[in-house]
């Protein structure tokens, strides 16, 4: 594929292909659509649709990357399994600690390896400063992450 030009029915399908040829989708679906991201949005389409951009954008720029890891990473970046929009104490800081509840949880319940939960741990750099993204998958979820979630944000409005 040449460098900025995509197939949107190839790319769709290698897409699925990934994540249903995983044992765990199902169970990652039903968890994530019972909480809700941003606005109208749950979490399941919240985590598709930062999947989804990542593996595009990757390929757009073809980056030689992982592309099962990038997926598969980015689809659990937020399995925190809960509504951080409840007020609770335990809430009040999301932003900076729902990363590593998502890689505790998704160690717990899914086959995924180091460089996946290592992912997951990242995607809320530079808010947690620590949480230093360490591979180009890792970068590629930050910034899909934030662009996904500010276009939510603001289409809600």
């Amino acid at each position: 594929m040449k460098k900025g030009k995509i197939n949107s029915y190839k790319s769709k399908k290698a897409f699925w292909k990934i994540i249903l040829n995983k044992a765990y989708f199902r169970k990652l679906k039903q968890e994530l659509q019972k909480y809700y991201q941003h606005g109208n949005t749950t979490t399941y389409k919240h985590s598709r649709n930062v999947a989804y951009e990542a593996f595009l954008f990757a390929l757009k720029h073809n980056i030689k990357i992982n592309y099962e890891r990038l997926v598969c990473g980015s689809f659990c970046h937020d399995f925190f399994m809960y509504d951080w929009h409840e007020k609770s104490t335990e809430h009040r800081l999301h932003g900076y600690t729902h990363a590593h509840t998502a890689a505790i949880n998704a160690k717990k319940h899914f086959d995924l390896d180091e460089h996946e939960l290592s992912m997951i741990e990242s995607h809320m750099w530079p808010l947690n400063l620590t949480k230093l993204p360490k591979s180009k998958e890792a970068w590629i979820l930050c910034l899909a992450d934030k662009k996904v979630a500010l276009a939510e944000t603001f289409s809600r409005r």
